[in-house]
């Protein structure tokens, strides 16, 4: 009987096993916000410690679910939700967000986090504040958006680059930013689209960089770009057009002021009688005399364009995004020399091959255009000549002028009467700008293709554990084209010369060529582990390693003396082969890494990561091949302890520290390696190399807060932050008696410092009619140097007037100290006992650092300093009812710039012309204690002084944006919106340059920022 009972007992447990198998069931499904797909959020059967998260497509799988099984979908910032499953293949879950307890997941280094659990500098950019902004550049864009980041165009020529800088200069060399475009990693976004971002993040901290290991000290942006979502194909579209005017320029001289001035400068020059008729005065009488404002002469309204159009949708396996673009623009210079264009072409295709398995592409192709003129005072220097060049000549010679041309009818040298007579060099020689850039032929191409392919496997069931495999390839061509064409007058007489007949300007004619190729592989692959466990503890490790290998090569070409100039002739084979020109080169670099990091948060409240990353880099010497990148980072959300239960007006309340190192390779390939050279079978050295060369390190440390009150609707965050860069990349000339003279070899020796506090604020309330958002930002920065090379006292650069040296900020400028103006000669004697250098009452007046009675090298002293002290930003986008408004205003304090404009045109003993601020000039005793007498001798305004370091902080209103949203259902589309934006419609500064936001040291006439207004429509079908 017994044994006929065990029987039975156990076919019963069989059956009853039977039916729960036959009766379980696989669930998959979709978790979404109003947004569209959430990552990372927990499904747990109810009850049971059985679960999984969604992936970075809101995706999950849940196998052996019983027929009665209640699915729970929990995550920070959504109200929980319960879904019974009552035999459903397929439960899809939409969660509505919880204003206690809003969070969002933010994109770290090769992977994502829920924004609760970070505990390093990361901040993430509010997209649609981004693409409020009008710009040719996405980096541009950052401006004034987040604590502690710099942004700063170049220039303002269409198509000239942007610089940015997070948390200061830490280093010597390069300071760029590290871009990483879906997980494909880039020193240059100039390609990319605005309105192809979907999320942006910045890595302030070593902490959260510190996983990019040797090229992440200058700090990390990642950016992710839109994808498909399923359902029906969706098709955006946004096209805006608009003009563009030059703003901020000076008052300059008209011609009657210019000779009034320059005769009295005449009268004050030594040797000419106060009694004689000067050349000016004799000259307002003159035939052909002109009263040429120059400026607007030069400057036109430019014109841009830019439409962007894609297609997106998809099925549960497959979802695709298509989108092409086009910007282009014609700049403020006239004519049609200064174009930029851009065209866009991007897929991306993510596809579901089985349950675990997908896979996906995202590729770029872009072709970019520039028409390049000199935008920064550099030669020719277009704007600097327009400032310089005296109003009394005029753009156009006239047709009877014997020296008239139809294709050269533009003025050059100073009332010009040919090569035998010559011209009146009471005018000095300046260049015709409208002639630079109608003769300008300076054309650049870039094709780029950019993208990745990827594949991920979850490698358990309840996809706890993927590996992903990515390989991205960065592939750019360059074509420049630059032809000098010959013009100007022809001031050579002698009819023997070789040049007899052509003008001065690019004598004779050529042609510069080169065509360049780049080649950049990235190859990644990722081991990652997220898994929560009894609710309460939370795993998220990753393991990875990298490859990245890249390829340059360039070749190119010139010559002169082009017979025929028409374009069907601008090819080399067509000058001629006397001193023609060859040239070609290759590089090439790698670097392999290995990484891992991994975050342990208990009770969803104490948060701690580690991240590590070694790198080899073939840019280092054979000593310190390798490089180790370490970084902690702990989190405390103080708001979720029970002590503050009662305090509901917090709605969060985090403490974060960290600590971190990063490192820098951008030095030359084969810095390390020495160089030699043979001559008649001798070898000389050219260089020694450095066997121990090694990447800089920059270690931060910060510590922050992040405060939110009331339902979330008031956030504020604070950072301080100490980022020490070590074994700074300098290079040392040798002893030139012990090994002769040689180029420099680089060592690692420098430090440099930077701290300060950042502050960000954000207030939001959308609860009523009228919604509205302000966010506001402001860092303060202290930059130091505090270590050079035993040999290296100093850094001195004569060419942007800038010293480098311990105790002051990287590249400060140098000079002497202006002290007023000489009032009279007792003044002169009483401080210049020793050597008077010819100084004259009304000269400047320079302080006597070491009280010698003699002005010289010897009393510069520190003036100013280029980087900012302190930058911020403010932002307000409101709505109500149909209506949208928004603006942006950006600014920068405590920074310094040379202004080499100011010197040559109010201070130069030369007779440019000059702005109307000389009229102010010193003209007796009493006058004037700050501007010097006008004079052709030196009065002070030639020497390297602290009069022309002037402060460049500024504040501007980046962009102002009023739109109007259609009613969907009237008008039968998604999406209809217009809006009228304006950018950069004033600033406020006390610099007297063309522009405050150029980033040259010196500024010798910068293409300044355009003031733009735009229209644009937005269509979504």
């Amino acid at each position: 009987m017994m044994k006929k009972s065990i029987i039975y007992k156990l076919f019963l447990l069989g059956t009853i096993l039977s039916a729960s198998i036959m009766n379980a069931q696989t669930v998959t499904g979709i978790v979404t916000d109003i947004s569209g797909p959430v990552p990372q959020v927990n499904v747990i059967v109810k009850g049971t410690n059985t679960g999984t998260i969604t992936d970075f497509d809101g995706k999950y799988t849940l196998n052996n679910l019983g027929p009665k099984a209640v699915l729970v979908f929990s995550y920070i910032g959504y109200i929980n939700k319960e879904i019974a499953v009552n035999g459903m293949s397929t439960v899809n879950a939409s969660l509505a967000q919880d204003s206690q307890q809003l969070d969002e997941v933010v994109l770290i280094g090769y992977s994502s986090a829920k924004k609760s659990s970070l505990s390093s500098a990361v901040t993430t950019v509010n997209v649609d504040d981004l693409s409020k902004t009008k710009v040719a550049d996405v980096a541009q864009a950052l401006q004034g958006q987040v604590a502690g980041v710099f942004v700063a165009a170049n220039t303002g020529a269409p198509g000239d680059g942007i610089k940015i800088r997070i948390r200061g200069e830490g280093t010597l060399g390069n300071n760029d930013v590290l871009y990483v475009v879906d997980g494909v990693s880039t020193r240059d976004i100039s390609f990319l689209n605005q309105s192809d971002i979907k999320s942006l993040t910045v890595l302030k901290d070593a902490a959260a960089g510190a996983i990019y290991g040797a090229r992440a000290a200058g700090g990390v942006v990642l950016i992710t770009t839109k994808s498909g979502k399923i359902g029906k194909a969706t098709i955006s579209s946004e096209y805006y057009t608009g003009f563009h005017v030059a703003t901020n320029l000076p008052d300059m001289l008209n011609s009657d002021q210019y000779l009034t001035v320059k005769d009295q400068a005449w009268h004050n020059t030594a040797g000419n009688s106060a009694s004689a008729i000067s050349p000016y005065a004799s000259d307002r009488n003159r035939t052909g005399l002109a009263d040429t404002d120059w400026q607007d002469e030069l400057f036109t309204t430019g014109i841009s364009k830019n439409f962007q159009t894609s297609v997106s949708g998809g099925s549960e396996n497959i979802q695709y995004l298509i989108s092409g673009g086009y910007y282009g623009i014609d700049g403020i210079v006239t004519e049609d020399h200064d174009q930029y264009q851009r065209i866009n072409f991007r897929s991306n295709i993510n596809a579901k091959v089985s349950d675990r398995f997908q896979v996906g592409t995202n590729l770029q192709i872009s072709y970019e255009k520039q028409d390049k003129l000199s935008s920064s005072g550099d030669a020719p220097g277009i704007i600097r000549h327009a400032l310089i060049r005296p109003p009394v000549l005029a753009v156009y010679k006239d047709i009877n002028d014997p020296t008239y041309s139809a294709t050269n009818p533009y003025t050059d040298l100073p009332f010009y009467t040919g090569p035998d007579n010559g011209w009146s060099k009471n005018y000095e020689y300046t260049s015709n700008p409208i002639a630079i850039v109608h003769f300008t032929d300076d054309k650049r191409n870039t094709y780029k293709t950019f993208g990745n392919l990827y594949g991920e496997y979850a490698l358990l069931g309840d996809k706890s554990l993927k590996f992903r495999s990515n390989l991205g390839v960065d592939i750019s061509f360059s074509h420049n084209k630059n032809f000098a064409s010959n013009y100007g007058d022809a001031d050579i007489s002698d009819v023997a010369n070789q040049y007899y007949g052509m003008g001065r300007i690019n004598r004779p004619n050529g042609l510069d060529e080169n065509r360049g190729q780049n080649m950049t592989f990235t190859f990644s692959n990722t081991l990652n582990y997220i898994k929560t466990i009894n609710a309460d503890h939370s795993l998220d490790f990753l393991l990875g390693m990298e490859n990245i290998s890249s390829k340059s090569s360039a070749i190119g070409g010139s010559r002169q003396n082009f017979d025929n100039t028409s374009n069907s002739f601008r090819y080399l084979d067509f000058g001629s082969t006397t001193n023609a020109y060859s040239s070609g080169s290759a590089n090439n670099w790698a670097l392999q890494s290995f990484f891992g990091s991994g975050t342990y948060g208990y009770a969803s409240k104490y948060f701690a990561t580690a991240t590590v990353r070694a790198d080899a880099s073939s840019r280092f010497g054979p000593n310190n091949k390798w490089g180790y990148f370490p970084s902690v980072s702990a989190g405390w959300l103080v708001s979720r302890e029970n002590f503050l239960a009662k305090a509901d007006w917090i709605s969060n309340l985090k403490l974060r520290a960290s600590w971190g190192q990063s490192g820098n390779q951008e030095i030359p390939n084969n810095a390390y390696e020495t160089l030699v050279s043979t001559s008649g079978g001798v070898v000389n050295i050219i260089r020694y190399g450095n066997p121990d060369l090694k990447w800089e390190t920059t270690t931060q440390t910060n510590f922050g807060v992040d405060l939110s009150t009331f339902s979330n609707k008031l956030s504020f965050t604070a950072d301080y932050f100490v980022k020490n860069t070590t074994d700074i990349l300098l290079g040392v000339t040798l002893p030139a008696v012990s090994v002769g003279v040689i180029n420099q070899t680089i060592v690692n020796a420098g430090e440099v410092s930077n701290k300060g506090f950042e502050f960000g604020l954000n207030l939001k309330n959308y609860g009523h009619e009228f919604k509205y958002s302000v966010n506001a930002n402001i860092a303060t920065l202290t930059n130091r140097v505090d270590k050079l090379q035993t040999y290296v006292k100093s850094i001195i650069d004569d060419g942007t007037h800038t010293k480098t040296e311990v105790g002051q900020p990287i590249s400060s400028y140098y000079g002497l100290v202006f002290d007023g103006i000489y009032q009279n000669a007792g003044e002169v004697s009483t401080q210049l006992f020793a050597n008077s250098n010819n100084a004259q009452p009304g000269d400047i007046r320079f302080k006597d650092i070491n009280e010698d009675g003699q002005i010289n090298a010897d009393d510069r002293a520190i003036i100013g300093s280029p980087i900012p002290k302190l930058t911020y930003g403010f932002s307000f986008s409101g709505e109500y009812k149909s209506f949208d408004f928004s603006f942006l205003l950006q600014g920068v304090n405590g920074i310094d710039r040379y202004n080499d404009s100011k010197q040559i045109l109010n201070y130069d003993s030369r007779p440019f012309n000059s702005t109307t601020a000389v009229l102010d000039s010193w003209n007796g005793e009493g006058s004037s204690n700050t501007r010097p007498r006008l004079t052709f001798n030196n009065n002070g305004g030639g020497n390297v002084s602290s009069v022309f370091v002037e402060d460049a902080s500024y504040l501007r209103l980046k962009n102002l944006e009023i739109g109007y949203t259609f009613n969907a259902e009237t008008i039968g589309v998604k999406n209809l919106r217009i809006y009228a934006s304006g950018q950069n419609l004033f600033t406020i500064t006390d610099y007297t340059g063309l522009d405050p936001e150029s980033t040259s040291l010196i500024d010798k006439g910068t293409y300044p920022q355009s003031k733009a207004y735009l229209l644009g429509i937005q269509v979504k079908l």
